[in-house]
């Protein structure tokens, strides 16, 4: 009777029959883990948008390149709260598209699908602009105070002095009054004119740095 001898050569894994294969699926998978990254990243750690046009010179200036933070955003949300931003920080906010609250509808007026401004103020208190002046009255400061004091570092940093346009009005509930760094004449479309109040739920997030051009990067 004739014997069989079995075979004790180690069996090859699939890896090692098709390594082509391997090497393609490793790749994609790399990629995969990339694109995957980037979306979570720019959906609760930070995302980077440009400057378009003159609204918020002399801060910042047409083509930079800012990056704003999520962070603050998506934990507030996490929390089931809404994200409110501080006095005096430049957010970007959405053009509508938001369906958290009713009242995000896209601003008429305006193209843009993101929008950069500064905080001004907050729902109950009274925003003045008058005489080139834009003021603030609230519980903590009755005689009313600029917000600008904090953020005008000099001439050619921070919001310009001059502000245009007649303002009497008490920010409603859930609602931000925003307004650009040049606030002279036309040069800035933001709650004194046509774009109205910002409800919360269309905040992306604060301008955390200026990433572009790197002879001007700065941390906000």
């Amino acid at each position: 009777m004739d014997c069989m001898e079995e075979d004790r050569r180690p069996k090859l894994t699939f890896a090692q029959k098709y390594p082509k294969l391997r090497d393609i699926f490793s790749f994609l998978s790399f990629i995969g883990a990339i694109v995957i990254g980037t979306l979570v990243l720019n959906a609760f750690v930070f995302r980077s948008f440009n400057v378009i046009g003159i609204s918020m010179e002399n801060t910042l200036h047409d083509g930079d390149r800012v990056i704003v933070n999520r962070l603050p955003v998506s934990w507030a949300h996490l929390n089931g709260e809404a994200y409110v931003p501080k006095r005096d920080q430049v957010i970007v906010f959405a053009n509508g598209g938001n369906t958290r609250a009713t009242n995000c509808e896209p601003i008429e007026n305006t193209n843009e699908k993101y929008i950069i401004k500064r905080v001004i103020a907050f729902p109950g208190e009274r925003v003045v602009v008058e005489n080139g002046e834009l003021t603030v009255f609230n519980n903590e400061h009755p005689e009313g105070f600029s917000p600008d004091e904090n953020t005008r570092k000099s001439d050619t940093d921070g919001p310009k002095k001059y502000t245009s346009g007649n303002v009497n009005m008490i920010v409603p509930d859930g609602e931000l009054f925003v307004s650009g760094d040049n606030r002279e004449g036309s040069n800035s479309y933001d709650s004194r004119s046509g774009l109205g109040t910002i409800p919360f739920c269309r905040v992306i997030g604060p301008v955390s740095m200026r990433l572009l051009p790197l002879n001007k990067f700065r941390f906000f």
